[in-house]
């Protein structure tokens, strides 16, 4: 129980990092809460899997795959937002990735 409770705080913690940019460009709530919502979850799922790769990677690969369907949903409206989120989920990703690896094992 504790493990999960960690990987809540570390994609909490994601979470609000991605929302802060975008909560200053006064981007949609539902946009918001979507990409925090989205943090929370791969917090949850990241540091779970278990592939015999390096942590960084394993958060790298995971964050630019679940990311594609948000892609999706926001390249007709805004293409300019892709590179950024991209470039933001791939951190994050990273960082979830190597917190996980530290906080949980």
């Amino acid at each position: 129980m504790n493990e999960i409770l960690i990987a809540l705080i570390i994609g909490i913690v994601a979470g609000i990092i991605d929302v802060i940019p975008m909560i200053i460009q006064k981007t949609d709530k539902y946009a918001n809460l979507s990409a925090f919502f989205h943090w929370v979850v791969l917090g949850l799922i990241i540091p779970f899997v278990s592939w015999n790769i390096a942590p960084w990677l394993k958060g790298l690969i995971i964050a630019e795959i679940t990311v594609i369907p948000i892609l999706l949903i926001v390249a007709p409206e805004d293409k300019k937002a892709i590179i950024p989120i991209t470039i933001m989920s791939a951190i994050l990703g990273v960082g979830v990735g190597l917190a996980g690896a530290y906080f949980i094992g």
